[in-house]
């Protein structure tokens, strides 16, 4: 099957095209994804590790909140957010063609999310909350000038979901506060739940075009009503999870939306994309969201921790597609081969362990929690850093062909 135009496709991920201009100034700030893929990774390799240790007592919590409350805001609203920021700041360059903050504007934005992690840990709760606010709206005013100036109506919804991540994570803040009366683990999962959304979405379309585009002539089962329907079907379960609703129709919800995921996925023939790891990340990732509507069944039908569901939707899928986007896109707008070497397929097989192993004490309450959460954290955190380790001199360099970038 032909992949779709990029004209028709709601948020093109064209693969990396390098601007004709020659490069200027320091080239670790010559695009938005080089500081903020390498952040995030060096955040996700040390806070998880903290987090165990302070689950396991070694060290207090956090001064603004408790350190499960702390684990999950900066794993959505730190690490993930950052890839998206780091993500959007270079699309909207390929989308429109017109710069987006470089050098001392991208070095404000990353210090400005730097400062928002350390106020987060450390205090005080009012300069965390602006901190965090800031490092929203300002990413949403440099995107909103470039997608109105090049007219790209189509992408301009994403300034409407970073509007939506501002408002939860004010929230979570205020929650936090005791200033209103909020769950605060709700802005957390709102802001999963979005996430998966944007993946169903955009993974949907881009996932099995890589796959066509890489392994020309193989066979693929694409149709839009049945893409329309698992959008939907995910949407209202995810929504029904999200505020409460009665555990019938919402454990219904999850199973029907979980089939028509598994349906989709098994139409892009991910069996074909083993041989290559650029490809098999992204199938074994997208793979975790139906398990994981499945899980958060069995958590709204009281038969598993609601967190099984979370951290497979989190780890697995959101955190295995981050590693495999992370490097792939890196490859490209660094002017290097899209292949995968064995640093890679570590960190790949690093991020599905330990996605597995965390859910093990869920699903077998005998097994002891402490060890297997500590082992998962031990891979999730040995795979970003070995992507740090790999990337960071790469990013902080030129790119191959001499092009900016």
């Amino acid at each position: 099957m032909k992949p779709v135009p990029a004209r028709t496709v709601l948020v093109p991920l064209l693969e990396p095209q390098g601007a004709s201009a020659a490069p200027r100034g320091i080239a670790l700030l010559r695009l938005g994804f080089r500081p903020f893929y390498l952040l995030a990774a060096l955040f996700a390799a040390l806070s998880v590790p903290l987090w165990i240790a302070q689950y396991a007592g070694l060290l207090p919590a956090p001064a603004p909140f408790p350190a499960m409350l702390w684990h999950a805001h900066e794993m959505s609203y730190g690490f993930v957010l950052a890839v998206i920021v780091g993500f959007l700041l270079t699309a909207a360059r390929v989308w429109t063609g017109l710069p987006t903050p470089t050098g001392g504007h991208l070095a404000g934005l990353a210090a400005l999310w730097v400062a928002a992690r350390v106020f987060n840990y450390f205090g005080p709760l009012p300069a965390a909350i602006l901190a965090d606010a800031a490092f929203l709206i300002l990413p949403m005013i440099a995107l909103g000038l470039v997608l109105v100036k090049a007219r790209s109506d189509r992408n301009l919804f994403v300034l409407a979901v970073l509007t939506t991540f501002l408002i939860a994570n004010t929230l979570f803040h205020l929650a936090v506060a005791e200033r209103v009366t909020f769950a605060p683990i709700i802005a957390v999962h709102f802001f999963v739940f979005t996430v998966i959304m944007l993946i169903t979405v955009i993974g949907g379309r881009v996932i099995p075009s890589f796959t066509a585009n890489a392994l020309r002539g193989i066979w693929q089962f694409r149709n839009r009503w049945l893409d329309a329907l698992s959008l939907a079907g995910t949407g209202v379960a995810l929504l029904l999870v999200l505020v409460g609703a009665p555990v019938a129709p919402t454990v219904a919800a999850c199973m029907a939306a979980a089939a028509l995921q598994a349906l989709r996925l098994a139409g892009w023939n991910p069996w074909a994309a083993r041989q290559q790891a650029l490809l098999w990340i992204l199938h074994v990732s997208y793979a975790w969201i139906p398990l994981g509507l499945v899980l958060l069944a069995g958590g709204v039908a009281g038969e598993l921790p609601m967190s099984a569901g979370i951290h497979a939707l989190t780890l697995g899928a959101i955190g295995g597609l981050i590693i495999g986007m992370i490097t792939r896109t890196a490859l490209g707008h660094t002017a290097r081969p899209l292949k995968a070497g064995r640093i890679e397929v570590a960190a790949y097989l690093l991020v599905q362990a330990a996605a597995l192993t965390r859910l093990l004490p869920m699903l077998v309450p005998e097994l002891p929690y402490l060890p297997w959460a500590t082992a998962a954290a031990s891979a999730w955190s040995l795979a970003f850093a070995l992507y740090f380790l790999k990337y960071a001199p790469m990013l902080a360099a030129p790119r191959l062909d001499g092009r900016d970038g």
